[in-house]
């Protein structure tokens, strides 16, 4: 089956054995016209490759080896197939999530079990050549000094931002770190956003408008920060600020509830958290707080405030991540052992019931191929 504009390739991450999953590796998946998935087979045996990412112009492939702390490069063969490039690089405790710089300069890491935030640089082939540690975060609502020695550091995701800096989440720490980059020496701080103690923000992503969301685990709630000028308007390299705050839900929280992953629809106007426990996923609207009259389509609403409309079932046990694409959501269960498809409504951004159940074991993350 050749793949086309309604065929397309998606990598799966997976808990392995060594952490009690049923996954065999990295998976691969090809999107169908009618929202079905095709299961095409293990692209590469691999240690619990949590997460993966692809880098923007080469035929190579990234993965966490979240139990054996190591990332991994892989080059990509035949159809879906996937090789190993190069040696394993030590990670982090935990290592459980990896993104590519927009430009295939670098990678970034983060680690969960031990907070670390590295960057291994790349080669004009997509080659690991190089890894830097950068600076440990410090607990902004902590004292070390106390019996405990204070929260520990839980570095958990980064996203590339479209000014160029990275900004990471530390889960443990309450708090969003946003970095330059300076070839041959990793990350440089430049500043912090601390959102409320507890909150435990974790994933995160980036509205065309300028504003970056980001999901709390613990809490349950987006929390929305904005880099502007004097003006209010959004600005390059200005320091970022919490402009808002929300819950993540429209029913609210229940026991054992712990959120996962926040992704936006194509057009921004709408966004999707998905919540393990109760195992549902949220429908929230955006609400544009000012247009650009000069900028079309996302890029022209200023992302205000996300509103949760609906929360809906998400089909499985433990939704851990999900992807939105042409009209489809498409749900992770770690626990299930499935992806489950539900059709978007193109005017009100709501899913109907389950269009389609493929099987794949503790499937972790679903990442588009290219």
């Amino acid at each position: 089956m050749t793949r086309s504009e309604n065929h397309t390739l998606i990598w799966t991450g997976s808990y392995t054995a060594d952490s009690g999953g049923h996954g065999a590796g990295i998976g691969a998946v090809l999107t169908n016209p009618d929202g079905t998935l095709t299961w095409l087979g293990t692209a590469t045996k691999a240690d619990s490759p949590s997460f993966v990412a692809v880098h923007p112009s080469l035929p190579m492939v990234y993965a966490v080896g979240e139990t054996a702390t190591t990332v991994q490069a892989y080059r990509r063969r035949g159809e879906f197939g996937l090789e190993a490039a190069g040696d394993p690089w030590a990670a982090g405790e935990a290592a459980c999530h990896v993104a590519v710089d927009p430009e295939g300069r670098f990678l970034i890491v983060a680690c969960w079990g031990d907070g670390q935030v590295l960057l291994y640089e790349l080669d004009a082939e997509g080659g690991i050549t190089a890894r830097y540690s950068a600076e440990p975060s410090v607990d902004p609502h902590g004292d070390a000094n106390t019996a405990d020695g204070g929260r520990p550091s839980r570095a958990h995701a980064s996203l590339m931002l479209a000014d160029g800096r990275i900004m990471t989440t530390d889960l443990g720490h309450d708090l969003l770190r946003v970095w330059h980059y300076i070839p041959g020496t990793g990350l440089a701080p430049d500043h912090e956003v601390v959102l409320p103690k507890g909150s435990g923000p974790r994933h995160l992503v980036q509205h065309p408008g300028g504003t970056v969301f980001v999901v709390s685990e613990y809490s349950i709630e987006v929390f929305a920060v904005r880099a502007a000028s004097d003006t209010g308007q959004f600005s390059h390299q200005e320091k970022f600020e919490l402009v808002g705050r929300g819950p993540a839900t429209s029913g609210g929280v229940q026991d054992g509830d712990s959120a996962a992953e926040i992704a936006l629809s194509p057009d921004g106007r709408h966004a999707y958290v998905g919540v393990r426990g109760s195992n549902r996923i949220s429908v929230l609207r955006m609400e544009a707080d000012s247009t650009d009259s000069t900028t079309s389509g996302a890029a022209g609403r200023t992302a205000g405030q996300l509103r949760p409309l609906a929360d809906y079932p998400s089909g499985g046990d433990w939704p851990r991540h999900h992807l939105v694409r042409n009209g489809w959501l498409h749900v992770a269960h770690e626990r299930s052992h499935d992806v489950t498809t539900f059709r978007l409504d193109p005017e009100t951004g709501m899913p109907g019931d389950v269009h389609h159940r493929l099987v794949a074991g503790s499937p972790t993350a679903l990442i588009v191929a290219s």
